[in-house]
């Protein structure tokens, strides 16, 4: 990042991002149709889940396959525990360690050893949902275009929802912790989208909504997605109503407040989060909320598959290739994300398009530290960086941007 400043007052702000494109686009081209979401699951090694199930709805629009309600309610279940995990990972080992004045989560395996193990025992109970439903923890093997490859046993989700009803003391011990934070007091207001469903708290499926006050059908992102490449940096920036959005936990948290559990509720009012909300910061709070959330109703859609009773008969729709263009649009961990897949009559991709969630946040992130840099510009160097590294972590980007390092060069004139 370079910040160029004259008295007192930013002159230009550039966020830049030097990883190179890895193409994954052009590799599904020419594969048959039950090959991308194997391959699009190792775009990240954190949202294999979201980009198996992104590519899965693709593929299954593009060619009319209709998966059943035991496939989609499989899903939502291993859905949520992708989000559960990712959600822990920033929330404990990323986000807190800031507020706490330390360089990671090590120094509080001595200072705060409750709070580390809190987040340990979370993360491997998600794991262990993933592994059980999708065949393994990390790139899920059985969640497949039509269906499942093999569904788990009646014993294993009686199982599972022990599990989850066995970690609620462990989100009160957090809540206390979180309370005590000193979040940053900053706003500015824009636009966030994701998905929304007139029922659910939605991660899985719905309509793309915006807080701008559009709502349209997933098919037709493009009548409001745009992409454009800008000359410092190889991420492309993202705009809609606005020349920014922003996607993620807030995002959701704004767009479907009210489909939240009463539980979730709870949690969200003892942090002081309230929708609509304008601080960046407080998505590391709307991750803790959603955690609560999906283990809520991750209790209920188990009971809800044990209740019908688990069928192999509904483990697979039939599948018939076809040529023809899905588009699949869900809500990895760190916001929206679509990819939208053309078939030839062989069944095998033709082009492929890919817009991942923390693309679309670099212009709103730039922004939003042109905005708060502007606010401290009075602050020490080390400060500011900080607060920018603080910033850029709120957002929950991927890793490589979200380690304990900015490289951040200001320039004083």
């Amino acid at each position: 990042m370079i910040i160029n400043i004259k008295d007192k007052k930013i002159e230009e702000l550039i966020f830049r991002i030097p990883e190179p494109p890895r193409f994954f686009e052009a590799m599904l081209v020419g594969r048959k149709y039950d090959e991308p979401s194997h391959i699009a699951s190792r775009i990240c090694g954190i949202c294999s889940v979201a980009h198996t199930c992104a590519s899965i709805k693709a593929t299954e629009k593009a060619m009319g396959i209709e998966p059943s309600l035991q496939t989609i309610n499989l899903r939502k279940l291993v859905y949520h525990h992708e989000n559960v995990r990712s959600n822990v990972l920033h929330v404990y080992f990323l986000a807190i360690p800031d507020f706490f004045g330390v360089g990671s989560i090590i120094p509080l395996v001595e200072t705060h050893p409750e709070v580390v193990n809190i987040a340990l025992r979370t993360k491997k109970i998600a794991n262990d949902m993933v592994r059980i439903i999708g065949g393994r923890a990390v790139h899920p093997i059985r969640i497949v275009v039509g269906g499942f490859t093999k569904l788990p046993t009646e014993e294993e989700m009686v199982e599972m929802r022990k599990m989850l009803e066995a970690s609620y003391p462990n989100f009160e011990k957090t809540l206390e912790v979180l309370k005590a934070l000193e979040i940053p007091d900053f706003e500015r207001e824009t636009e966030y989208i994701s998905i929304s469903d007139p029922i659910d708290y939605a991660l899985y499926d719905g309509n793309i909504k915006s807080t701008d006050g559009w709502e349209i059908d997933d098919q037709n992102y493009m009548d409001k997605i745009n992409e454009k490449i800008v000359r410092y940096s190889t991420a492309k920036h993202c705009w809609a109503t606005r020349d920014a959005f922003m996607v993620g936990a807030l995002a959701r948290f704004n767009n479907n407040y009210e489909r939240l559990t009463d539980n979730a509720k709870k949690y969200a009012n003892e942090l002081g989060l309230k929708a609509p909300c304008y601080n960046p910061f407080m998505n590391n709070i709307a991750q803790f909320v959603e955690i609560i959330h999906s283990v809520d109703d991750s209790i209920k859609l188990i009971n809800e598959i044990l209740e019908e009773g688990l069928d192999e008969d509904k483990a697979m729709a039939e599948i018939k290739p076809k040529g023809g263009r899905g588009v699949g649009v869900v809500e990895a961990p760190r916001g929206l994300l679509i990819h939208d897949y053309t078939y030839n009559d062989l069944g095998r991709v033709e082009k492929a398009n890919l817009i991942i969630p923390t693309g679309m946040n670099y212009a709103n992130i730039e922004k939003d530290m042109y905005a708060l840099v502007q606010a401290i510009i009075d602050k020490s160097e080390v400060e500011i960086r900080l607060a920018c590294e603080m910033l850029i972590r709120a957002y929950d980007p991927c890793i490589s941007c979200s380690t304990h390092l900015l490289k951040c060069k200001l320039i004083n004139k």
